[in-house]
């Protein structure tokens, strides 16, 4: 398994904006992409400050992913959305696996 980290920064007032802008990637999202979980939080303390974590079967099947067509269209259409609703880019993490005892 390989997973990313992703940490970015909601624009302040933006906050409840955040959840939803995954429904559209979701809808995206080809069946055979690799992807296992995908989980976005936002921190209790600060909700402006959120994470994903994507967790992916391999990483050349994450790999593949960010390469897809369907997910660029995806991604240029939602570019304005996560303007008005992130405060700068994202900053990713990629992580290797050692173990995962999930449901």
């Amino acid at each position: 398994m390989w997973a990313q980290l992703i940490t970015m920064r909601v624009k302040a007032g933006q906050e409840d904006s955040f959840p939803a802008m995954f429904k559209e990637l979701d809808a995206a999202e080809p069946p055979d992409s690799g992807l296992i979980r995908s989980i976005a939080m936002q921190d209790q303390k600060d909700p402006t400050v959120a994470y994903i974590l994507v967790v992916f079967e391999s990483e050349e099947q994450a790999r593949a992913r960010e390469q897809a067509p369907a997910r660029h269209e995806a991604l240029a259409s939602m570019r304005a959305r996560m303007a008005d609703v992130l405060d700068g880019p994202p900053s990713v993490v990629d992580l290797t696996v050692v173990r995962d005892t999930g449901a």
